[in-house]
């Protein structure tokens, strides 16, 4: 059973997503959170698996929310709910430790199995944004960060094939496609992105991604 907190301050909004996951057998809603105050507080105190985390909202906003959530150190995940013509707030969460973004018009199965990915410890961002989210990403990197003459530490600790296969992650190949192309286990894949996701103090796929690119190993 994956169990969710919905943090948005529309009332109605809300309403909306409470009926849509607890009309699914393998999901139930705690709680409910109007503000970032109200959802860093009941997930501390609740644990749920996932936080479906709204942006703006008074008070401390989503983006803050999910910085104090992750920042914690718990097991549980957050994923945020933005608009296309807000592509900025979805930058700052993933600096934040969000590990999905879905846009507030996606289709309800499209919401119920990002909720499944990030719970199970995957990451998931909405098909259209996801490139946009990258292209404009890389541009708030600092001018030549990626060429300083120290090497990042993220990269110390990582072995030839752990490094390549961060390069690729930061290209967006999935575990078969990086099997396939490698010529390795599936199995293999599996550890080795394990492996780099703990060296290199990643949350999920989402945060390797931009350890890819902060550190130069994928070049926009």
């Amino acid at each position: 059973m994956t169990t969710v907190l919905i943090a948005d301050d529309q009332p109605l909004q809300r309403f909306g997503f409470r009926m849509l996951l607890e009309s699914q057998d393998d999901m139930t809603v705690l709680d409910e959170a109007a503000n970032g105050t109200e959802a860093v507080r009941k997930t501390a105190d609740l644990r749920p698996d996932v936080v479906l985390m709204d942006v703006r909202m008074p008070g401390l906003d989503g983006i803050e929310a999910t910085r104090r959530i992750t920042a914690s150190g718990d097991r549980t995940r957050v994923l945020i709910l933005t608009t296309f013509d807000l592509d900025e707030y979805a930058y700052a969460g993933l600096r934040a430790g969000a590990s999905g973004f879905l846009v507030k018009d996606a289709q309800p199965e499209d919401l119920l199995s990002g909720i499944r990915a990030v719970a199970s410890g995957d990451a998931v961002v909405a098909p259209g944004l996801t490139r946009r989210l990258l292209d404009a990403y890389v541009h708030h990197l600092p001018a030549g960060g990626t060429e300083s003459a120290q090497p990042d530490p993220r990269l110390a600790a990582l072995t030839d094939r752990e490094r390549e296969i961060l390069t690729v992650i930061g290209k967006g190949w999935t575990n078969t496609e990086i099997a396939e192309r490698l010529h390795l286990a599936e199995s293999t894949v599996k550890t080795h992105v394990g492996r780099v996701l703990a060296k290199t103090g990643s949350r999920d796929r989402v945060q390797a991604v931009i350890c890819a690119y902060e550190t130069g190993l994928v070049q926009p």
